[in-house]
């Protein structure tokens, strides 16, 4: 009962941006504010970065339980208010509100499992995991499209309050936890350093090479205010009592390592995920909602290898095999992926993503759970949320460094193959056209267009595979580290009939 309203809390978290993303174009046709479109997402992703390591430490200081409830409540507070905005600018502070509860949510599910259930045993629940993240990619845009369409966009937000109010109650009945309450002052200055250099890190790869160019004053400016934030962070946390990231947990070589595969997994996940869509829906011709069942082969491989790896995690105690082998599974789904071209079928284009997939299932949650089995369990929030924070950041700067790649090249072919003054007029609003437009386009200016994504897609492709290479060599280097709750050593009589003190003592810690 307690994992399935963890579960609840999970998908809020995740389905969120995926339902909202479907009703943008309604609620800008309501609300106006153009201009603004992208605060709306942005807001929301700033508040959740932001807030994702307070949240954590506040539940090592004063206990899961409590924090985690004041987290639910906030969600569906912004979520109940951000259905309620009357224009552009209520909606984007409100969502940002909705936002820094999502902080807590991811973290608050990570770290409560990692408080009940040892490492060890953890595996029987990642497939449930990986399954929570397929229903929402799959299911969000379906949810949003038929939300906005028969009930209207408000219906985006108020979907989260008969869900969270489930979670809510089943977590306030079933979980129970011991209660803490640290003596310690909550580490002020170190939270606002850490949230001003994460904020400057989230806006370059927001406005880097969109709002402004990435040698820009603007993009400059907040790459040295976002080092200087984040290296007065480092020498106040070095003094502080409870620091809000204590730094000694990456004195451990494990949590380390699998910190820079997790920003190295989001930066090519979510980088790579944000642009098969695009092609799906310009080169092989299928409609938004296709385009998402299109994403089924890749979804249902993740759910399928991390079950079975952690059901051999379980058993065995092994866990190093997997992440070595996810990550040359990542490179080579990625490869393979950068071959599709104009000509590329459904059914290849769907064993390519399978393949990907199966990588991502291996390594989701696999890179959790040796991140929670190398730091102390009164580290377990720091410790889940700055897994989750890297991952996040990973994702942001994937998407970012790709997608100027990509815009890059769909606008050298555009222009390659229809001039300079045509190719040039074509993408001058951005390098992604509105799929429903193509049709109405000349033959020439479609085959073009079709040919620019392909060949953009390609190049993300590639530089992921190139980048996820990293990920894959830092893997070897992993120690296989036994996990807390593994089986103890079975005594074995000595010839007087007892057994010797040595053998008493358990294999794992």
């Amino acid at each position: 009962m307690v994992v399935f309203a963890l579960m609840i809390a999970m998908l809020l978290a995740m389905l969120d941006n995926m339902i909202v993303g479907t009703a943008m174009p309604t609620i800008v046709g309501e609300l106006g504010g153009l201009e603004h479109l992208s605060w709306v997402v942005t807001a929301y992703t700033l508040a959740t970065a932001a807030s994702t390591p307070i949240w954590g430490k506040l539940g090592d200081m004063y206990g899961r339980k409590g924090v985690f409830l004041t987290s639910i409540v906030i969600f569906l507070l912004g979520s109940a208010l951000s259905g309620m905005a009357q224009d552009m600018g209520q909606l984007i502070g409100f969502r940002a509100l909705q936002g820094l509860g999502a902080g807590g949510l991811m973290v608050g599910v990570m770290a409560i499992i990692g408080d009940l259930v040892p490492p060890r045993e953890r595996g029987k629940y990642q497939g449930m995991m990986a399954g929570v993240m397929a229903i929402a990619m799959i299911g969000g845009p379906l949810v949003g499209g038929t939300l906005t369409d028969h009930l209207g966009w408000r219906w985006s937000f108020y979907i989260n309050l008969p869900l969270g109010a489930v979670a809510l109650i089943m977590v306030t009945a079933v979980l129970h936890l011991p209660k803490k309450r640290s003596r310690a002052r909550i580490d002020y200055v170190g939270s606002a350093l850490l949230t001003l250099g994460i904020t400057a890190l989230v806006l370059i790869t927001t406005w880097g090479g969109t709002e402004y160019d990435w040698l820009s004053t603007q993009i400059i400016g907040l790459g040295v205010f976002g080092v200087l934030a984040l290296a007065a962070f480092v020498v106040v946390e070095r003094k502080v009592a409870e620091p809000v990231l204590p730094l000694h947990i990456f004195r451990n070589g494990n949590f380390s390592l699998v910190t820079v595969i997790g920003f190295l997994v989001g930066f090519v996940m979510f980088g790579s995920m944000t642009f098969l869509p695009l092609f799906q829906q310009t080169v092989q011709g299928a409609s938004a909602t296709n385009s998402g069942l299109l994403l089924l082969p890749m979804l249902l491989a993740m759910m399928a290898v991390s079950l079975f790896a952690g059901r051999v995690t379980t058993q065995t105690g092994k866990y190093k095999v997997f992440v070595v082998v996810g990550g040359g599974l990542i490179t080579a789904g990625l490869s393979v992926l950068s071959l599709m071209d104009t000509d590329t079928s459904r059914f290849t284009s769907g064993v390519y993503m399978a393949v990907l997939g199966a990588g991502m299932g291996f390594l989701m949650q696999t890179t959790m759970l040796i991140a929670q089995n190398s730091v102390e369990l009164k580290d377990m929030g720091v410790g889940s949320s700055s897994a989750t924070l890297f991952r996040t950041i990973g994702g942001s700067f994937g998407v970012a460094i790709l997608g100027a790649i990509f815009t890059n090249q769909v606008q050298s072919t555009m222009v390659a193959r229809l001039g300079k003054a045509a190719g040039e007029k074509m993408t001058a609003g951005g390098a992604q056209m509105d799929p429903k437009r193509l049709p109405e386009l000349p033959p020439v200016v479609k085959d073009a267009y079709a040919h620019a994504v392909a060949n953009g897609t390609h190049q993300v492709f590639l530089w992921g595979a190139l980048v996820s290479i990293i990920g894959f060599a830092v893997a070897w280097f992993l120690k296989e580290v036994p996990l807390r709750g593994g089986p103890t050593a079975k005594p074995a009589a000595d010839p007087q009939g007892g057994s010797t003190e040595a053998e008493r003592v358990p294999t794992t810690v």
